[in-house]
Parts: structure tokens; sequence; C-alpha cells
């Protein structure tokens, strides 16, 4: 089993966008999630997390989701998630992550969600 996650990075319409390929499992969520917070540190607050790459999210991947919406809130900031794969949406409809995080269908639309 894989254990690895790749990151990369792009800038468009103003939101850092970062396109992650791989799993959100216990293994890399903290990883990401320190990443992603020293974005963050460095004033980066508006982020769209590109999720087409990722085949599976655990509750430790979930928790790093939930992480790093509550502190870009606190900062005035946003995190927006595009591009969900089916079985990662039900995991995320399953446990009320739909209500809580900003999903879009496309990078494109996610643009346009910081925009308004």
């Amino acid at each position: 089993m894989d254990s690895e996650i790749e990151v990369t990075q792009a800038r468009e319409g103003g939101c850092l966008i970062l396109r992650l390929v791989g799993r959100l499992d216990a293994v890399t969520s903290p990883g990401v999630e320190k990443d992603v917070s020293d974005m963050i540190d460095g004033d980066e607050l508006k982020i769209l997390m590109n999720f087409k790459g990722v085949s599976y999210l655990s509750s430790a991947g979930m928790r790093m989701l939930l992480a790093t919406t509550k502190k870009l809130k606190m900062l005035s900031g946003k995190l927006v998630v595009s591009d969900v794969d089916p079985n990662v949406m039900d995991v995320l409809k399953m446990s009320g992550f739909d209500h809580v995080i900003d999903l879009v269908a496309s990078e494109e639309e996610g643009i346009k969600h910081f925009a308004g």
C-alpha cells in the first residue's frame, strides 16, 4: 500500500491552489496539515484544495480539513475543496463535512467562489 501524497502548488484568481494526489490518511495527513498551516502563517488565506487525485480520505484527513478550515476562518480566510472523487465525497457527506467545508465541482468553480 502506497503511503505517499504529492502536493503541487499553483496560483490563480488570487488564491493558492493545492493539487493533491494520493491518500490522505494517518500517515500523510499530519505532513500536509503542517505544510498548509505554514502556508497560512505565511499569509495564504485563500486556499483551494483540488482533490481530483485523492483516492482515499481517513478520519485523520478529515481532521486536517477541519483544522485548516477553522484556522482560516479565524483569520478571515477560506478553504474550498474541489474535484472530489465520488467515494471520498460519500465519506464527507456521511460525516456531515459537506455542511462544514465549501465543496465545489471544479477548480474553476472554486476560483469563482473566492471572487464572490
